[in-house]
């Protein structure tokens, strides 16, 4: 099998494109939680503080400047991040759950248990 054939069927395998999709809204996903973290909920916690501004905190250490503010906000958005992919998770597995879930098996119609019942009552008369 030559090279460029084994790689189209590696790269068109329904999880392999199932996975660059989730990639790509990943990626999405992570700037629209930045985006959330750096323009609305830093600058409450900020002014609930008393207006401190994380993107500026930093401490100069020789020559290089720590910027711990950056840090406090990367966090931040790796919590969020977090706490909604556990929550689609759980919400996915739960789903998953009632769907594998079978209803109970619905008893006989009634003419087969009498059919059953009058099979079983000529076996002991024979």
């Amino acid at each position: 099998m030559s090279m460029g054939k084994e790689f189209r069927e590696f790269a068109l395998k329904g999880n392999v494109v199932d996975l660059a999709v989730g990639v790509i809204i990943g990626a999405a996903f992570g700037k629209i939680v930045a985006s959330l973290v750096n323009d609305l909920a830093m600058p409450l916690v900020g002014t609930l503080l008393g207006g401190v501004d994380f993107s500026g905190l930093a401490v100069q250490v020789g020559q290089a400047k720590i910027l711990y503010g950056r840090f406090i906000q990367t966090c931040v958005d790796f919590v969020i991040i977090a706490a909604s992919i556990f929550l689609a998770v759980k919400l996915i597995n739960h789903y998953r759950k009632k769907a594998e879930e079978k209803p109970p098996a619905a008893p006989p119609p009634r003419q087969e248990k009498l059919l059953e019942e009058i099979r079983d009552l000529l076996k002991t008369k024979l």
